[in-house]
C-alpha cells in the first residue's frame, strides 16, 4: 500500500479506494494522494473535487484507477 501512495504522490496518478466511512458504509472514491502519515492520508477525491482525510485503518482496498492512462 506504501508504494501505491508514494506513487500516486509523485507522479500525481489516480487510485481506486473502498472505504468504510464514519456511518459503516461502504464506499468507492477515486483519488490522488497528497500526504501519507501513519493514521491519515490526505487526498483529492475526484468524486467530491476537493481534498478529503481518510482514516487508514478504514481503507478496504485501494489500487491504481482501473481505466488509468498511467497503468502499463
Amino acid at each position: 500500500m506504501e508504494g501505491l501512495f508514494i506513487r500516486s504522490i509523485e507522479e500525481h496518478i489516480p487510485l481506486e479506494m473502498i472505504y468504510l466511512n464514519k456511518n459503516q458504509e461502504i464506499t468507492q472514491r477515486k483519488l490522488i494522494i497528497k500526504e501519507v502519515n501513519n493514521e491519515f492520508i490526505r487526498a483529492y477525491c475526484l468524486l467530491r473535487k476537493q481534498v478529503r482525510t481518510f482514516r487508514r485503518e478504514n481503507i478496504l482496498s485501494i489500487m491504481p484507477e482501473k481505466h488509468s492512462k498511467y497503468l502499463h
